[in-house]
């Protein structure tokens, strides 16, 4: 059975800037803002968190099918997702859009500026699913369109299939009141800890009320780790030192493949989010979202020396 990989696949434009943007941005100018950064390094990615997620969950040995809305510059990425052996049943190709688009400038402390030109995502809600469906095991909703994320958890919950709703960039698009229907379609959700903050000042209600109404919910929180709050308790996942901080860029989607792969195989929380974790961290030592490479079986190894036990097989 597969999982279904919804929200965007995106070119990444990154670049580094060989300072900190904290000198160059005057806090009392905010208000008229005009900076011009060099950035003598630059490289082109594929991206998109559809593809991020689906790129690491393939790695672990899963199923991924990738649901998103490309445009008529798509057949680099295609090429790619053959050569991975990664499905795109449900990608939808407008030959009047560009692809999804992100630009990315870091600086020295790893803080990021970005610019995001959706493109072809801002149609995500007129593709559907149904003719995988039978497939489908699992299901995930990312970044994408308003509505192709509302869509995709009402028609995931119509399915019957259980979901994460992980709607990460695109958490500001919501409203309050379509962040709780979202939320209670959802068997499980995922935010970073300034979504999470978004969304308690969106709807009233903090984490761990939130956690009632689903069977997991999870915060990362960087570079302190990421907490889970399920079945009445709550997990708190140490980070992993990685061996080099390169590139942050795709950290969270690789965290997310491994929620992924540990909620496919029931495994405990402890020890998902530990994976996740651990994936995470692997990530961060290389540049770009996906140009990382890992086994099952180095993860197993890493995964005995940093906590001590070994990793479900």
């Amino acid at each position: 059975m597969a999982t279904l990989i919804c929200g965007s696949v995106a070119y990444d434009t990154i670049m580094v800037f060989q300072d900190h943007f904290k000198n160059h941005i005057l806090p009392d100018k905010v208000h008229m803002l005009s900076v011009s950064f060099l950035v003598p390094e630059m490289r082109r990615e594929f991206g998109g968190c559809a593809g991020n997620i689906a790129y690491n969950l393939k790695l672990l040995g899963g199923d991924p099918i990738i649901m998103a809305t490309v445009g008529q510059d798509f057949a680099p990425y295609k090429d790619r997702l053959d050569q991975l052996g990664i499905r795109y049943d449900c990608v939808r190709v407008l030959e009047q859009q560009y692809t999804p688009q992100c630009f990315i400038t870091t600086d020295l402390a790893d803080n990021q500026i970005t610019a995001f030109h959706p493109g072809a995502m801002s149609f995500s809600h007129d593709n559907g699913f149904g003719h995988v469906s039978g497939e489908i095991k699992l299901g995930h909703v990312g970044p994408d369109g308003l509505d192709g994320m509302l869509k995709r958890c009402r028609d995931f919950q119509a399915a019957g299939i259980p979901f994460v709703f992980d709607p990460g960039q695109g958490t500001p698009l919501f409203t309050g009141e379509q962040l709780l229907e979202c939320i209670r379609a959802a068997d499980y959700v995922t935010f970073n800890d300034y979504e999470a903050e978004l969304v308690r000042s969106k709807t009233g209600l903090g984490a761990a009320e939130l956690a009632r109404d689903v069977k997991a919910l999870v915060v990362t929180l960087g570079s302190q780790g990421s907490t889970i709050y399920a079945d009445g308790k709550v997990f708190d996942i140490p980070v992993v030192q990685p061996v080099s901080v390169v590139d942050p860029t795709g950290c969270g989607d690789a965290y997310r493949a491994g929620l992924l792969y540990g909620i496919e195989r029931n495994w405990d929380w402890d020890t998902t989010g530990r994976l996740a974790s651990l994936i995470g961290a692997v990530k961060v030592a290389a540049r770009g979202a996906q140009n990382h490479h890992f086994s099952l079986d180095s993860l197993a190894e890493a995964f005995r020396r940093h906590f001590g036990r070994e990793l479900p097989r």
